[in-house]
């Protein structure tokens, strides 16, 4: 897996628009918003639910392959971009890392799992591989900004080191407490967050949903 670029073999071949079947199975009595937000999702390997949960919050939402242009992303006039999770080594994944350099501070940027450490190599930042990886649905994440424990799903086997990240420019937002990894980041001047775990699984089960509201409160200021 090291030194792999997965993303590219594993993305859509083609652009398409994403319609929600429905609310969550595992929350019958959700209303999905009817859609005045425009987000484009790059798929480095996206998960449904993720889709779907964009949609509950008022998005319609273009996905994009892997190797799309920033270029080609801001003609879609999007009012904010989505970076998917996926599987593989990030740091190959430079056309990704170029992209987002390109995009950022031009809007809204939300990055998980995959998109999160993609974040981190194009601020600066460097990723290392776990020894054993984090998989499961109960890893304890703190969030910095709360003091809140938030029960999380993890699948993925590289992480962020924080120490590689520029504290002047980048916020550390949340930490794994099981082994103190980085599991969320902030630029403090640019319109972009992301997050190493799931937020659209259930594990807590709703505890880390609120980033998805936090996405579309971030779209909202940048267009209003």
């Amino acid at each position: 897996m090291d030194g792999t670029d997965l993303a590219s073999v594993v993305t859509t071949k083609d652009r398409y628009e994403f319609e929600s079947d429905g609310p969550d199975p595992l929350n019958p009595d959700e209303v999905i918003a009817r859609p005045d937000l425009h987000v484009i999702a790059y798929d480095y390997g996206i998960k449904k639910n993720i889709l779907r949960m964009l949609n509950s919050q008022g998005c319609r939402v273009t996905v994009v392959p892997a190797q799309t242009s920033a270029e080609d992303v801001l003609a879609l006039k999007p009012d904010g971009v989505f970076l998917s999770n996926g599987p593989g080594d990030p740091e190959p994944v430079t056309y990704a890392q170029d992209n987002i350099r390109r995009l950022a501070g031009r809007t809204p940027i939300f990055g998980i799992c995959l998109g999160h450490q993609l974040i981190g190599l194009a601020l600066g930042g460097k990723t290392y591989k776990l020894k054993f990886g984090h998989h499961g649905g109960n890893h304890p994440v703190k969030c910095n900004d709360t003091g809140k424990v938030e029960i999380t799903a993890h699948n993925h086997n590289f992480a962020v080191d924080p120490d590689s990240l520029n504290p002047s420019e980048v916020e550390l937002t949340h930490v794994d407490l099981n082994d103190n990894t980085l599991e969320g980041l902030r630029h403090r001047t640019l319109p972009l967050f992301s997050v190493q775990y799931h937020p659209e699984a259930s594990p807590g089960p709703h505890d880390s949903h609120y980033l998805f509201k936090d996405f579309r409160k971030m779209m909202e200021e940048w267009k209003g």
